[in-house]
């Protein structure tokens, strides 16, 4: 859209906030860029021009608004959808990648060379994926320097960066302050906690992330109290604990992590989790068109559809659940959880009650599928999805590309179609899963008179459609993980 010069323009007329993220106006005047609702006085068409990512416009020489802050946007709603290498970079860039493993890491999860993929990311978004990466790294650090007391050296590996040096340039360049300038006078304060604010575009149904979380609790890994759901995380350089309380425009994140350098990864997945990155609009606007759901829309504006911070563990809990509720399935991995997870000792996580992270892929592959507590067949299929994730055969990140996950799931053996779209859905947050073998959403395709065909005009959206429908017969508690 940013290459359409009078459509952007028409939406920063009109503080158009749908566009928040989705584009970026840069002021050659000012030399400074905002989201299109900024508040300030409109520029004049000759002295703007548009970006597809603030890391674009950051490396045209523009430095962020302090006014309209417009690295606090929610993320793009474009990567949630695309299922092409850009979209699946962009997912993996911004679960930090590139901090972890490098273009090259990047690259070789995409499957191309880093000439061609740095080609096609800056071709479509202006930035390589170094700047991209630099980019979400300064944002992180812009949050951490102004919501909390963390001391500076703490918040630039925190936020990603290799040093100190780095970090100051890197702050200093995106925002034209120094990060003591941008602190004020406030002291720093090492607290061990880390608390930030996520942004959610409007609207958004709080109260219906809030009974899905509450229906599949797995308890001593996750809990939930009056609006605040928390739980222990696997984070690549070790466990942390997250508590999100949501609110209703904007979800509070208190973080205790093993290591600061986790600290991005998991608001990130924090975002994912609670799909804080959807466009509620589009996806209402569309679902809302078809008089069978218009109904549905009305009444559950926003509804948004949970994804998770970890794929394995969604994987897992699908397998299990297959056939038995939810509160059965939990029973049966409560007595993994204790012998099979990682035990936490942090002050946050015994606040919630928490005391085990969910266990890793190692833990389950040697596992002996007669001693597992469930149907053998079952415990072998969970064997097998555990040794080829720890394999690196399968990979149930973000980035992936979810059409090839879902054959390689489909064939292995336990594994139907049934459990891998939802596993899909869950765990690589695709919007356009409809479960049409799911026997509640079945009924309720019925009972409203709708075919199967009938469901492709809600396209891209049709995993929100089916939240909706489950939502209609009070069904989450049938739904498994």
């Amino acid at each position: 859209m940013y290459t359409d010069h009078e459509r952007c323009y028409r939406a920063v007329q009109s503080r158009d906030a749908r566009f928040d993220g989705v584009f970026y106006t840069a002021v050659r005047t000012t030399g400074i860029y905002c989201r299109p609702s900024c508040p300030a006085v409109t520029p004049r068409p000759g002295n703007v021009t548009f970006h597809p990512s603030a890391a674009a416009a950051q490396d045209a020489g523009f430095r962020a608004c302090r006014r309209c802050r417009p690295d606090t946007t929610p993320g793009s709603p474009e990567w949630n959808v695309r299922a092409d290498v850009v979209g699946r970079a962009m997912r993996l860039i911004g679960d930090g990648i590139v901090e972890r493993e490098g273009v090259e890491g990047l690259a070789n999860r995409l499957g191309y060379s880093q000439r061609h993929v740095t080609r096609m990311l800056t071709q479509e978004l202006g930035a390589g994926p170094l700047a991209l990466a630099r980019s979400n790294r300064a944002h992180a650090a812009r949050v951490l320097i102004e919501t909390t007391e963390m001391p500076m050296s703490d918040i630039a590996f925190a936020a990603g960066f290799a040093s100190i040096r780095q970090f100051n340039d890197s702050v200093r360049r995106v925002y034209a302050l120094s990060p003591t300038q941008m602190r004020g006078g406030r002291r720093s304060t090492p607290t061990g906690r880390v608390t930030v604010r996520l942004a959610v575009r409007q609207p958004f149904h709080a109260e219906a992330l809030l009974d899905f979380l509450v229906a599949h609790v797995l308890p001593g890994v996750e809990t939930v109290r009056d609006r605040t759901y928390a739980r222990v995380l696997r984070l690549p350089h070790g466990p942390g604990v997250m508590a999100l309380t949501l609110h209703a425009d904007h979800v509070s994140c208190e973080l205790e992590l093993a290591d600061l350098r986790d600290t991005a990864v998991a608001i990130g997945r924090a975002r994912r989790m609670l799909d804080l990155d959807a466009d509620p609009v589009a996806v209402d606007s569309v679902l809302s068109d078809d008089p069978a759901l218009h109904d549905l829309i009305a009444a559950a504006p926003g509804l948004r559809v949970p994804s998770h911070v970890d794929g394995f563990e969604v994987a897992v809990r699908t397998i299990v659940g297959q056939q038995v509720s939810v509160a059965g399935a939990n029973t049966v991995l409560g007595r993994h959880v204790p012998t099979r997870g990682t035990a936490v000792d942090f002050e946050l996580a015994t606040s919630f009650g928490l005391t085990h992270a969910f266990p890793a892929p190692e833990a389950f592959a040697e596992a002996d599928p007669a001693e597992m507590g469930m149907p053998r067949s079952r415990g072998r299929t969970i064997v097998d999805l555990a040794q080829a994730v720890a394999d690196g055969k399968l990979e149930l990140d973000p980035g992936v590309d979810r059409e090839a996950v879902r054959e390689q799931l489909v064939a292995m053996r336990g594994i139907g179609p049934w459990t891998a779209d939802y596993v899909v859905m869950r765990a690589l947050a695709h919007p356009d899963i409809l479960l049409t073998t799911d026997l509640v959403l079945r009924r309720e395709l019925e009972r409203r008179g709708l075919s199967k065909d009938d469901t492709d005009r809600w396209r891209p959206w049709r995993s929100y459609a089916g939240m909706h429908l489950w939502r209609a017969t009070s069904a989450f508690e049938r739904t498994p993980t």
